[in-house]
């Protein structure tokens, strides 16, 4: 088995309120302490099968133009994931399996450049704006039983296993691949930088809070009786904990190296990008109307995170 990030976005953040504040408040943290982001996702080559675990922003999607008071930045493109994909030496015809952890567009993008692939989603994301007009889904009810200390699993090949992971979404997954008596747990927003994991905070982004709280205590408790590499999609320290093979240990949290970030003034587009989902608004496409001049109550169509959470494009 062989396991690859995919990487197409770098030099990002996350603020202490938004990777913290979720049950507290994110009153209650530094706005001013910021997280290393990035985006990318995953690759399991098990020699019959090439499995994607989610698959990127969707291409032309605009970069964000952040600010000193943006709470979150998904980063600078380094290039598109299929393009990431391909640098990798994999084409599309070769992935045959692809592994959905929910349904925000930085996971789901690319879902329709691999139409002979078998989509494996939750069954209770298939209503989702995202996932409408794509014919090749296979919706999973976990009827496998447990996994470990998680109730509800479906096995999907020898040793990867999809597992239900309610919260940051209501469809939201995890995945777990077991090689050489490691777990490589590829986690989709659980946390978005592994301080929250180490410090047992949840982030401000979540559909069921109660359900986000009993999903980080079971990754807690499993992270903590299995040799696990873990493995996130919005920070470098997924695909560090990949390159190193690092197991987690709770108690012995790897540094945190800050980012330190140069925020440059560009040309405004009056284009606003949602930095939880992906979803672009576009004066043009709502009849004129300036982001700045909508209600203060607005929220995003597609994920429902209010004003805060977008970045100028």
């Amino acid at each position: 088995m062989i396991i690859k990030a995919i990487k197409f976005r770098e030099h990002g953040f996350y603020t202490q309120p938004f990777a913290f504040g979720g049950e507290e408040g994110p009153e209650k943290y530094d706005k001013n302490i910021r997280y290393r982001g990035s985006l990318q996702n995953y690759l399991i080559d098990t020699g019959d099968d090439v499995i994607l675990v989610d698959t990127g922003l969707p291409a032309g999607t605009p970069e964000e133009n952040p600010d000193e008071n943006s709470i979150a930045y998904t980063g600078k493109d380094i290039c598109s994931y299929m393009e990431a994909l391909a640098a990798l030496g994999y084409k599309t015809e070769q992935v045959t399996k692809i592994l959905l952890t929910h349904k925000h567009a930085d996971h789901s993008g690319e879902l329709k450049s691999f139409p002979n692939a078998k989509i494996y989603a939750n069954a209770d994301e298939l209503s989702a704006a995202e996932l409408q007009g794509i014919n090749n889904i296979t919706p999973v009810t976990f009827t496998d039983g447990a996994y470990y200390n998680f109730p509800d699993s479906q096995k999907i090949v020898d040793g990867v296993y999809l597992i239900k992971a309610k919260g940051h979404t209501n469809g939201n997954s995890l995945v777990v691949a077991e090689k050489d008596g490691l777990f490589y747990m590829f986690q989709g927003d659980i946390t978005y930088v592994d301080e929250a994991l180490y410090e047992n905070k949840l982030s401000v982004v979540f559909d069921d809070l109660p359900a986000a709280r009993e999903t980080m205590d079971r990754v807690r408790d499993f992270v903590r009786n299995h040799p696990t590499v873990y493995m996130g999609t919005h920070t470098p320290q997924g695909y560090e904990n990949l390159e190193a093979n690092r197991v987690i240990d709770l108690d012995n949290p790897v540094e945190t190296i800050f980012e330190e970030f140069d925020f440059e003034k560009k040309e405004a587009t009056g284009k606003y990008i949602c930095s939880i989902c992906g979803y672009v608004y576009d004066p043009e496409e709502h009849d004129g109307v300036a982001f700045e001049d909508l209600p203060d109550d607005w929220r995003c169509p597609r994920c429902k995170q209010p004003k805060e959470k977008f970045n100028p494009a």
